[in-house]
């Protein structure tokens, strides 16, 4: 789940790393590039970043480095998933 001023869009994580994510939107989405939002994903906890592309109802999100997203991410994949990066719900 992505929430953008409140509202939350459902949609999918399909690719992740240390530095940002693509999100597919799985509803409306009112934001624009540098809009700052919040993934709320049941692996990797909330993770805070800015839209840096929107492009057919898929967004690109880099982390915010002070949200501790890129330690999040780091930990998760150590951890739970050494060989394969997972298509994890947001």
């Amino acid at each position: 789940m992505m929430t953008y001023l409140g509202r939350p869009t459902p949609g999918q994580v399909v690719d992740i790393s240390t530095s940002g994510m693509a999100f597919d939107l799985g509803g409306p989405f009112n934001g624009i590039r540098g809009s700052k939002v919040k993934i709320e994903c049941r692996e990797l906890g909330v993770l805070e970043g800015t839209v840096k592309w929107l492009k057919q109802g898929r967004i690109g999100i880099e982390f915010d480095a002070s949200s501790g997203a890129a330690a999040q991410v780091s930990a998760y994949f150590r951890f739970f998933h050494k060989d394969a990066r997972p298509s994890l719900k947001g």
